[in-house]
């Protein structure tokens, strides 16, 4: 039962590197001429600003922006009475290297200081041949850079599946709690814990989750990413 279930997660992790083999602008651009996006819920109080990093897997593969999981995270956040704004930062296909490259870069280029960010990566890492030992590199830079700037991050953790080998397993999904301890990050262990054995939610590619799979990820994951917002200043 555990490896048939896994081999969804291996599936699964070829999402976050399917960046190329499908045009994610016509994918967005169908998907947001099929279903406009709806209005902004009007929430009072201060404005609380995330950044979403990552890549396939925020950036809405397959089911457009208005569906990605930034966009249905901000609305949950909403009705919750958080005046939460997400900037979706995600790119289809990135490795956490790319990510690095480009972090302080994706900093800088924001109007308002993120009150949050959420990093999402780590998937493509295991497909391209990335050692654990390079991931946790990758994201320890990125980690400090958001420390550098008194940005709290929140970890959106990954695992490997175990055809990867119980040495590999065991390195790979250590790196993300190992991290959230030392630079103080908030972590949620598995993300995509809520549907990995539920392969009605990903879509026919088996690969990337549907709309209501990405509706139950950000309802299983909303409570930590309202702990993981410091208090309003």
């Amino acid at each position: 039962m555990i490896a048939s279930r896994w081999s969804i997660v291996s599936i699964a992790l070829l999402l976050v590197s399917c960046g190329g083999g499908v045009d994610d602008a016509a994918v967005t651009e169908k998907s947001e001429a099929e279903a406009a996006a709806p209005a902004r819920i009007e929430v009072a109080g201060p404005e609380r600003h995330i950044l979403a990093f990552g890549d396939s897997l925020f950036a809405g593969y397959g089911v457009g922006l208005t569906h990605s999981y930034p966009t249905k995270l901000e609305a949950a956040l909403r009705k919750q009475g958080i005046n939460a704004i997400i900037t979706n930062a995600a790119v289809s296909g990135e490795t956490s290297a790319a990510g690095a490259k480009r972090f302080a870069f994706a900093l800088d280029g924001q109007r308002v200081k993120p009150d949050l960010i959420m990093i999402e990566l780590g998937g493509n890492d295991m497909l391209r041949g990335l050692q654990p030992n390079e991931t946790r590199a990758n994201f320890a830079a990125m980690l400090a850079e958001a420390k550098s700037r008194g940005i709290p991050v929140l970890l959106m953790g990954m695992r490997a599946p175990p055809n990867y080998g119980p040495e590999y397993q065991a390195e790979f999904d250590g790196l993300y709690g190992d991290l959230a301890k030392q630079y103080g990050a908030k972590l949620v262990p598995f993300w995509l814990e809520a549907i990995y054995d539920k392969p009605q939610l990903f879509q026919q590619d088996r690969i990337h989750p549907t709309i209501e799979g990405i509706d139950l990820l950000v309802e299983d994951t909303l409570e930590e990413v309202e702990a993981a917002l410091p208090p309003a200043g």
